[in-house]
């Protein structure tokens, strides 16, 4: 569809430019018309092609900042076009001024916000737009906002306490592998050039370690290209459908791991649905945005046959049972939040429940990692250590009879 920029004048005479899409410029006109205002210029441009700039990662702290801002300019009476004005000079993300300047250019030619927000789905999610398609149709959207703020938020800090309770046996696995790398490829090959020069029989452990280390030596480009092979395969594996749910199925049955994965899902689930509920989005669009929004496949797959049991008539309560990937506390007080009517209210209690749960599981699991850590760091180096001395007390032994 061609592109035209466009200046007219409003009923103050204040000239106001921008671009429209449209088939001709008589369609244009029309639609300025309808908006009260007075062309003075069209003229025909090339459209810009979203290809050739590339919107940059938006962090969902910047959206919980862009969302506050924008509800407290709407509630203090700044019409939707001004404030997204306003808010294109304070956000500091280059990507997101980027989408709110073309939002506001999108707004200005006559599209809904939830229209031009879904021109940009790398940043504004499926529960963004429903959100704000509620709240311009109940007339509420600077309470919707604020609620979409504040979801916003908690998703943030639930993310942040995953990460952080997975970084710390990263870091030390990453650096148990490097340590052993030394000593298998620079440490134990020196203690085998003298162990060379000494002559007589290498005890058993000893023999293992330098037979390791010399195939390792010699097919250390194989494995490291190796390892980047499975990387790859792996990658694309988990990219499709099947692998996708067969990982995220694994993932919530690893041990411990799993029971955080799990709260985590839990968590995220009750307090999406709460939201969407709670600003007027219907039961099945809800439903439907928790499935796409879940971050795990095997969630997903239980909402939308909890979403296709609504349609045909049963509670939500029941399919999520039958799914046994959400325990029984959790499916009941959704049971009893659908008989008494205040579903969202229980949901809230839900996510409240088990964001503290998650709290607790990190601080549990943060605690238990630290002696496992360093059990394992003592075997595996400790092993390497004892392996390469046990020929030098040998031979202490055979000097001191």
């Amino acid at each position: 569809m061609p592109n035209f920029e466009y200046s007219a004048k409003d009923k103050s005479g204040q000239t106001i430019s921008g671009e429209s899409e449209a088939t001709n410029e008589n369609e244009v006109v029309q639609l300025l018309h309808m908006k009260g205002l007075v062309v003075v210029s069209i003229k025909a441009t090339k459209k810009k092609s979203s290809s050739k700039k590339r919107i940059g990662k938006v962090k969902l702290d910047d959206l919980v900042v862009f969302s506050r801002q924008l509800a407290t300019l709407i509630d203090s009476g700044i019409p939707l076009v001004g404030a997204l004005g306003i808010l294109i000079d304070q956000v500091e993300n280059p990507s997101l001024k980027e989408v709110v300047l073309c939002v506001r250019r999108d707004v200005e030619s006559g599209l809904s916000f939830c229209e031009s927000l879904a021109k940009h789905p790398k940043v504004f999610s499926s529960f963004f737009i429903s959100m704000v398609r509620a709240g311009e149709t109940s007339g509420m959207l600077d309470d919707v906002l604020e609620r979409v703020a504040s979801y916003l938020e908690k998703t943030a800090a639930l993310t942040r306490k995953v990460k952080s309770s997975l970084v710390y046996p990263a870091i030390v696995i990453v650096m148990a592998i490097a340590i052993t790398s030394v000593l298998l490829l620079k440490v134990v090959p020196t203690f085998k050039g003298i162990f060379d020069m000494l002559g007589g029989n290498l005890p058993f452990p000893t023999l293992v370690l330098i037979t390791i280390s010399d195939i390792l030596k010699r097919m250390l480009v194989f494995v490291i290209f190796g390892f980047f092979v499975l990387g790859a395969l792996f990658k694309k594996y988990i990219n499709t459908e099947r692998g996708r749910y067969n990982f995220d199925k694994t993932m919530l049955k690893v041990p411990v791991l799993g029971m955080l994965f799990r709260k985590v899902a839990v968590a995220k689930f009750s307090r999406t649905l709460s939201t969407l509920v709670k600003s007027g989005v219907s039961i099945l669009d809800a439903l439907s945005i928790v499935a796409k929004t879940s971050g795990n496949k095997v969630v997903e797959e239980a909402v939308n046959n909890s979403l296709r049991a609504v349609r045909e008539g049963e509670p939500i309560a029941k399919p999520l049972a039958r799914s046994k990937v959400f325990p029984p506390m959790v499916t009941a007080m959704v049971g009893v939040g659908e008989q008494t009517g205040k579903l969202e209210t229980m949901l809230t209690k839900i996510a409240d429940f088990y964001d503290d749960q998650v709290d607790a599981a990190v601080a549990g699991l943060t605690s238990m990692i630290e002696p496992l850590v360093i059990a394992f760091l003592g075997v595996i180096i400790g092993g390497i250590v004892i392996a390469l001395f046990l020929p030098i007390l040998q031979i202490t032994q055979l000097m001191n009879p």
